[in-house]
């Protein structure tokens, strides 16, 4: 649980605290009401009332005139609203008086009677307080609550909205270790220094040396690095300091730089510990903007960030307290913050390779039952690209797919479908293909599998199938990479242009005419075309040139500004269109050339496909190399039978009839449509 340093004094029902932050002796203000002071000054009333009419008894007026026509009474007060008696036995009662009520005769009555007679009125002071005062404080406590709210606290306490903000996680709530990092050997490597200084800071500075002032972790989203921060904690036994760097800014000017202060005095206090600012590119843009100069600055983020510098450059590392950020664009940093003597170490934390998915795959699926079956290294070469916290989540899919299914363990094909829910989408069962939709699918997907399965540089075929997955795949072929690829080779490219062509291939050899579902794999292959041309220099046309990127991108390599215009002349521009087109004319040949070679089984896995849905990769291999029969259609719907049988579904079960359709008077030849168009008539 985190431990928000400074609370001390707090109220425990801060809602109700109408006072102006930690002001007073100690922290407290003389002027704090909370719901309990309010609850016990109601009893401490009651209390009182009471004590005083504890021995008056309520009863109904005709006793009262029983008592005057029987001479029992000794005392009588009347009020405004109500009578009180006295007996002669020394008993005391009080009566409602009825509206309107006169007393001029009763008080006749009972001096007649020799009785005594007084009277009652309300005081003049706790009608004031009742009438007045007592509903101004009402209207005053809700209003300074709703400030209060409104504004995080009131304005008249707004420098100390820069307390009491950091989380502080004790050593003994600190449980992550190294034990549970994996996939980030070097990073870990990196920081057991760290470590070791927060454990033996003399061992260092025996020496003279010094421990760097601040460690900077860079990476992608998602890889861990906070992960890492609590681990280094952990490992040391030192409290851990988090803070977000959105936290430092808020709406009132001078609290960013009042939350630096205090970050920093909190931790000098409780050294040696960890200090780690999540999102430092909240604070830590350059001051300069994005064009130079004082455009695109913030004056209450660059206050922040000037007082963060000031406070690291008198930040004295002997005392045991490290300094850690993380942020995600490195690029957009101030330079002052990664000069020398700030944050002087930088540690990447990339996407894992993978062996580092492996491992992290066996992390997450320690407190998960998995079967035995269940291949680790196979799924971590499903997942290229995939950081820590994608892996996590495929594990919780699975389980929540195992959990659905009524299963007792996590099984392979539920982390399967995982990774294709991740990558792909979620299955659309509902989107229904009519019959012609679904064996034009199902062509083109076996194309782009025989063409991978027959190329050399492509990575093995893992799975096909027809069923649509998210916005628009109606089917996807998989491909399982073996290893992880830094470099790609020009046969490796000219290999992938190919496969890509495979699938609208197939569709010109078996229905000799193509469709729309071939767009991507049109926009990828040019893709991989023009980036050949232009930027690795793969033209004997124009040699080992590169005319670089059209525009500014980022680092995922994403088009961000549009440039003024192409870095190249007009005749060079027309040749690299001429040299693009002519690769993926040559990749087209090379995928029709297959096909036609293979065209008796593209038709037959074709229909195995259509029946199945899903082809495995191991079953496909076997078939294209003759180590398994392909089965028949005959076959293939048997098993269909059993399947539908063994799910308690009846194959052609009759469908209800609708209502009658009654033909327009339209002519045989067509209907004209409202647009003036003639709709032609459907041939059945």
């Amino acid at each position: 649980m985190p431990d928000d340093q400074g609370n001390k004094g707090r109220g425990r029902w801060q809602g109700f605290d109408f006072g102006g932050g930690a002001g007073g002796q100690g922290g407290r203000n003389p002027w704090r009401f909370t719901a309990l002071y309010i609850v016990v000054a109601i009893l401490v009333l009651l209390a009182v009332s009471n004590l005083f009419n504890h021995s008056q008894q309520t009863t109904q007026l005709n006793n009262f005139y029983s008592d005057l026509r029987t001479s029992q009474l000794k005392s009588v007060t009347i009020g405004t609203d109500s009578l009180q008696w006295t007996t002669k036995d020394g008993q005391q009662f009080k009566a409602t008086l009825p509206t309107n009520f006169q007393t001029q005769d009763l008080v006749a009555q009972l001096a007649g009677a020799g009785v005594q007679v007084s009277g009652q009125q309300p005081s003049a002071f706790l009608g004031f307080l009742l009438q007045w005062i007592v509903p101004f404080l009402l209207l005053a406590a809700l209003w300074i609550f709703l400030i209060r709210r409104m504004a995080g606290g009131g304005a008249a306490s707004a420098l100390n909205l820069g307390k009491n903000r950091v989380k502080i996680y004790d050593r003994k709530e600190m449980k992550t270790t190294f034990a549970d990092v994996a996939g980030l050997d070097e990073a870990v490597e990196e920081l057991r220094e760290i470590v070791e200084f927060l454990r033996t800071p003399k061992k260092y500075q025996r020496l003279g040396g010094r421990i760097p002032k601040g460690v900077l972790l860079l990476g992608p989203p998602g890889c861990g690095k906070t992960l890492l921060a609590r681990a280094v904690a952990g490992e040391a036994a030192v409290p851990f300091f988090y803070m977000s760097g959105s936290e430092f800014v808020e709406m009132f000017v001078g609290l960013g730089a009042a939350r630096v202060r205090e970050l920093f005095q909190q931790a000098k206090e409780k050294a040696p510990c960890l200090v780690f600012l999540d999102e430092l590119d909240t604070i830590g843009k350059s001051r300069a903007g994005t064009l130079g100069g004082s455009l695109g600055s913030h004056d209450e983020r660059e206050q922040t960030l000037n007082q963060l510098l000031v406070e690291m450059d008198g930040f004295d590392t002997s005392k045991g307290v490290i300094l850690m950020a993380a942020t995600n664009r490195a690029d957009v940093l101030d330079v002052a913050l990664l000069r020398p003597g700030r944050f002087d170490r930088q540690v990447v934390v990339d996407r894992p390779d993978l062996n580092g998915r492996e491992e992290i795959l066996k992390v997450h699926t320690r407190g998960v039952a998995v079967d035995r079956g269940v291949d680790l290294r196979v799924l971590a070469s499903r997942t290229p690209g995939f950081t820590g916290a994608d892996l996590a989540n495929v594990v919780n899919e699975a389980a929540l797919l195992a959990a659905r299914r009524e299963k007792n363990s996590v099984g392979m094909d539920d982390l399967e479908e995982a990774i294709d829910r991740t990558v792909a989408g979620l299955e659309r069962k509902s989107r229904v293909m009519s019959e012609k939709e679904k064996i034009r699918v199902a062509t083109h997907e076996m194309g782009h599998a025989l063409v991978g399965l027959r190329l050399k540089n492509i990575d093995p075929v893992h799975r096909v199938t027809i069923i649509p997955r998210g916005a628009g795949a109606l089917g996807i072929t998989m491909v399982r990479p073996l290893e992880d690829r830094y470099l790609m080779t020009e046969p490796e490219l000219l290999d992938r242009l190919a496969f890509a062509l495979g699938g609208r291939t197939a569709e010109e050899v078996v229905f000799d005419e193509i469709s729309t579902g071939a767009a991507d794999d049109l926009q990828k292959a040019t893709e991989i075309a023009r980036a050949m041309i232009v930027e690795f220099g793969m033209s004997k046309a124009l040699g080992p040139l590169s005319f670089g990127q059209n525009g500014f991108r980022s680092s995922e390599a994403r088009l961000l500004f549009p440039g003024s215009g192409p870095e190249m002349s007009d005749d060079t521009a027309r040749i690299i269109d001429e040299e693009i087109g002519r690769l993926v004319r040559e990749a087209h040949d090379r995928a029709l050339e297959i096909l036609n070679r293979d065209r008796d089984l593209l038709d037959r896995l074709s229909t195995v496909l259509i029946e199945r849905e899903v082809l495995d990769g191991k079953d496909l291999l076997a078939y294209v190399d003759g180590k398994l029969p392909i089965p028949t259609k005959e076959q293939l719907r048997q098993e269909t039978e059993d399947k539908r049988a063994e799910n308690g579904q009846v194959r052609d079960a009759p469908v209800p009839a609708g209502p009658q359709i009654i033909g327009s008077a339209a002519s045989d030849d067509g209907v004209q449509s409202p647009f003036g168009e003639q709709i032609p008539a459907r041939p059945d």
